[in-house]
């Protein structure tokens, strides 16, 4: 799993600090490895929702207002983003290429296109779905831009789409990955990492993730094939804050107008203090909690997967340290510069060429 991550073509960053960042995330321990089980066996075909679904809670930007979401399936190709509050509007394709913002003092990936009132914030907790789920085109229609929070991390998100049942359409599946291994490292250290599938192998999203935090979250690092059940199990995770943090909104940031406002309490956020969680943690592992890493994993990173275009995105990856911004832009320089290629398998075929065709 390692071995390409050190020789990994470095698209932006300093190769000093990379070669740095390597060595350490690989000196960090595997607290849970659950990549000795099979990939699973994705849908041949392109998917979709059976029917509408709506689920509804406190805003996350303005808990004081409650927010209506209804996921639906799409007549076109990809996930698009509908505000329902602003029918003059076209919906936004879930692009790399409609990123409006990160954020800056709440981090979160915003989309946005044509008005620039014709925004959706947060919307990296419902993208997700999108690779955990292996759901393909979807219609996502909100009634602000301001999308509802929920006390179980993205887990409300997941139900709702299961009721209303995820259906393969005729259109076969189409697949995405690197021509080569890549990386891009920030100045603190943080990079991420992607390669191809190993040769020969079926479509697949092997991924090893790392967080180091200098509270009691600590240093946390899983690997694991994303699949459908291991999502499902890991969507409850919620948002970290630190106690300072949590106390910075509650004081002088309520002179924001992003913070005054915010809907995260004790039960929708994980809060960690130096040497303990200020509320009860979830996703125990071996009596340690594992939330932050699973959270980082398969909200976070999976839904800048989700940017990507074209496809569903197959391959290893490796997270280290890394954040909504630096994703952003590696899953940017991977479009700017023609990096993504078609990937098709065939079972019969066997060797080094296996598994990936020249672009068109």
């Amino acid at each position: 799993m390692s071995d390409w991550v050190p020789s990994a073509k470095l698209l932006r960053g300093d190769v000093s600090r990379y070669a740095q960042a390597v060595e350490a995330w690989a000196a960090q321990t595997v607290d849970l490895d659950l990549s000795d089980r099979p990939p699973p066996n994705w849908p041949v075909c392109e998917t979709t929702l059976a029917g509408i679904v709506e689920v509804r809670g406190p805003g996350t930007f303005n808990g004081l207002e409650t927010r209506h979401l209804a996921v639906a399936p799409s007549p076109a190709r990809g996930w698009w983003f509908e505000r329902t509050d602003r029918p003059d509007d076209l919906p936004t394709l879930a692009s790399v290429r409609n990123v409006w913002t990160t954020g800056r003092i709440v981090s979160n990936i915003v989309l946005r296109s044509g008005d620039p009132h014709n925004y959706c914030r947060m919307v990296e907790h419902i993208l997700a779905l999108k690779v955990g789920l292996v759901l393909d085109n979807v219609v996502v229609k909100v009634d602000s831009g301001d999308p509802p929070l929920f006390e179980r991390g993205s887990l409300d998100l997941v139900e709702a789409a299961e009721r209303a049942g995820i259906i393969e359409t005729s259109i076969p599946a189409r697949y995405l990955t690197v021509r080569e291994p890549v990386a891009i490292v920030a100045p603190n250290g943080a990079f991420l990492a992607l390669a191809p599938p190993e040769t020969g192998g079926p479509p697949s999203l092997l991924m090893d993730v790392a967080v180091d935090f200098p509270n009691v979250i600590g240093r946390q690092r899983i690997r694991f094939f994303m699949d459908r059940e291991i999502f499902r199990r890991a969507s409850v995770a919620r948002t970290n804050t630190t106690a300072a943090k949590k106390l910075y909104c509650q004081t002088i940031g309520r002179i924001f107008a992003d913070v005054r406002r915010l809907g995260y309490n004790r039960r929708n956020l994980l809060i960690a203090g130096r040497h303990s969680y200020l509320n009860r943690p979830r996703l125990i592992h071996e009596g340690r909690s594992l939330e932050a890493v699973w959270h980082r994993a398969a909200l976070d990173l999976t839904a800048a997967l989700a940017l990507i275009e074209g496809g569903r995105f197959v391959g290893r990856v490796v997270s280290y340290r890394a954040g909504h911004a630096l994703d952003v832009r590696l899953m940017t320089l991977l479009h700017l510069h023609g990096w993504l290629v078609p990937f098709a398998y065939n079972p019969d075929v066997t060797g080094p060429a296996a598994g990936r065709e020249s672009p068109p």
